[in-house]
């Protein structure tokens, strides 16, 4: 194995260390996600220190060490600089980066969940609804981790669901339950026929025909609610970032 290695790379967490360094906590497309130190990054003279920032994908060097890897070079391949000019947008690029965190294994496999970050950043910045790219990425990253949500068919029973029924949401069975099982009591959400059709738009269509559509605000308001539901119950813990974006959102919406 070799001492120096290359990576393309995005920085989910960063803690300072000792007087001038930092450790990154940093996905990569083939080597998973890594924690690496930046020695010497918050002393004004380092070149490492405008590059090692969140929301962009970074060219890095690393070489090995016996405790982190060791950052050695870096510079920015895409910087997403208008993600960071909208609140909303960089504070649900928080929130993704939260979920992208707690979803991969140090060293585990990343690729799948490395381009849907890299791809719904690129989004953000964009200009893109940063609720539709929230609710894409969750749909998409509950499928990259194989567990996505059964919306076509009852878990319960395996029957196709129909128009005119009464459709229950239940993340601990893996989605929709149809009218004729009850579900356990605590975890059962109704779900509206309206809602019921955005979650198959999500698993269906691709982010641009999504971004395209137009919807009632309540019924935006249910997906929300039942993807945020899902992807903690896959997650086994609410994400703390949602907090900030849902104060940030409010503070939008007042305004």
């Amino acid at each position: 194995m070799p001492r120096i290695y290359k990576t393309q790379a995005i920085v989910l967490t960063r803690f300072d260390l000792g007087e001038a360094d930092r450790v990154l906590t940093i996905l990569t497309p083939h080597e998973g996600k890594l924690r690496v130190i930046a020695k010497g990054v918050r002393r004004p003279t380092s070149r490492l220190g405008g590059a090692l920032e969140p929301f962009a994908e970074l060219q890095l060097v690393l070489a090995r060490g016996r405790t982190f890897d060791i950052v050695t070079q870096a510079s920015v391949g895409e910087a997403w600089l208008s993600l960071r000019d909208a609140l909303e947008s960089a504070a649900t690029a928080w929130y993704l980066g939260e979920l992208a965190d707690r979803s991969v294994e140090e060293g585990g496999v990343a690729y799948p969940v490395y381009a849907l970050l890299r791809r719904c950043f690129q989004l953000l910045d964009d200009g893109m609804a940063p609720g539709r790219v929230a609710r894409w990425f969750e749909f998409g990253l509950s499928d990259a981790l194989g567990m996505r949500p059964e919306v076509e068919r009852c878990v319960e029973c395996d029957r196709p669901l129909e128009a005119h029924e009464a459709f229950r949401w239940v993340p601990a069975l893996g989605g929709v339950l149809c009218e004729r099982h009850p579900g356990p009591p605590s975890e059962v959400v109704g779900l509206s026929l309206e809602a019921l059709k955005l979650l198959r738009a999500y698993r269906r269509l691709d982010i641009e025909a999504l971004a395209a559509l137009r919807l009632p605000a309540e019924v935006e308001a249910e997906v929300e609610d039942a993807l945020r539901r899902f992807v903690r119950h896959v997650l086994e813990r609410e994400a703390r970032s949602l907090a900030f974006l849902d104060e940030v959102r409010h503070a939008s919406w007042s305004s």
